[in-house]
């Protein structure tokens, strides 16, 4: 098996990081429904479940099934497809669900927000054609910033809980797990990538899953609206954002990848107004101004190429 090729940042690229954004940022309304009628561990089971559900449906109607498990590279294959299982879905989705109960709410947004700057010295070391730069790194900075503009210093706010500490480095180690996640779905051999998804969403249903039953106990009557925003969150957030999620890894790098951190707290905030009624952000149009000023400062090359091609072709 051969390596992927080298990252290229396509337009199609720039339109998948933006769904995942807009599916993701979505997805925290949904979660807040779906927790009226299950606990928080369920909740990632079961959307972890359904997604690799989904996933699997989709890769054997295509004939291509889980990657092949004899031959050269499978074994490789299979290690990767577990690790990213691990360390983007049920390790991260252990320490969030878990650090959540005992820091301020958005605490774990802020985290997120610091995930790219954990992929970039990691793909400095580990993935050739992705050295840091100091352009690249202030963007990425800025952009941290905007979000911490966004979601205010009440994140920062001490809680008082017993396990408070513990908790922040739960929510970092989180943090670190879906910037590694990122690095192996890279450097993982060539392979299908509708295969690898499916064969990483399946290894975390079938580590997260049991966890989550032996904490919590299943509803006995579940609303409605739970069971649809479990659908929701199974299908759209988990499965095909996974799908997108290796497929602009592979093609575009974890670095540009790690661009979605700062567009999933903004699109929580909007969808947070318009349908749930919240009040505007007092930062909100300098959280904006912050995060499009590093996307753009770090990826100054990758948009000029973007729009060099949009003007050759008049």
């Amino acid at each position: 098996m051969t390596p992927p090729p080298a990252a290229v940042i396509r337009p199609i690229n720039w339109l998948k990081l933006a769904i995942l954004g807009v599916i993701w940022g979505a997805s925290f309304m949904f979660i807040s429904v779906a927790l009226t009628g299950i606990g928080p561990l369920l909740l990632v089971a079961t959307r972890i479940s359904l997604g690799a559900v989904f996933v699997l449906i989709l890769a054997y109607a295509r004939g291509v099934g889980l990657p092949r498990t004899s031959g050269a590279g499978a074994g490789t294959i299979w290690i990767c497809a577990a690790l990213m299982g691990l360390f983007s879905n049920s390790v991260p989705f252990f320490f969030l669900s878990w650090g959540q109960q005992h820091v301020a709410s958005g605490f774990a947004g802020v985290c997120m927000a610091v995930v790219p700057l954990f992929v970039l010295p990691l793909a400095h070391v580990f993935v050739p054609g992705e050295q840091m730069s100091l352009r690249r790194t202030i963007g990425f900075l800025i952009g941290t910033v905007g979000v911490m503009v966004l979601i205010g210093p009440a994140a920062f706010a001490a809680t008082g809980a017993d396990l408070e500490a513990l908790a922040r480095i739960a929510c970092v180690g989180a943090a670190s797990c879906y910037a590694i996640g990122t690095i192996i779905t890279r450097l993982c051999p060539a392979v299908d990538m509708l295969s690898l998804s499916a064969a990483a969403l399946s290894i975390a249903a079938l580590t997260f899953t049991p966890y989550a039953l032996w904490m919590e106990d299943i509803p006995q009557d579940m609303p409605g609206m739970t069971v649809l925003a479990l659908l929701y969150l199974g299908i759209f957030p988990t499965g095909i954002a996974q799908l997108l999620l290796v497929q602009v890894i592979r093609d575009a790098g974890p670095v540009f990848m790690s661009l979605v951190n700062y567009q999933v707290p903004v699109w929580s905030v909007v969808f947070g107004i318009v349908f749930l009624g919240e009040a505007l952000p007092a930062g909100l149009l300098w959280a904006l101004i912050l995060i499009l000023s590093g996307v753009a400062l770090s990826q100054a090359g990758a948009l000029r190429r973007l729009f060099a091609g949009r003007n050759g072709r008049g």
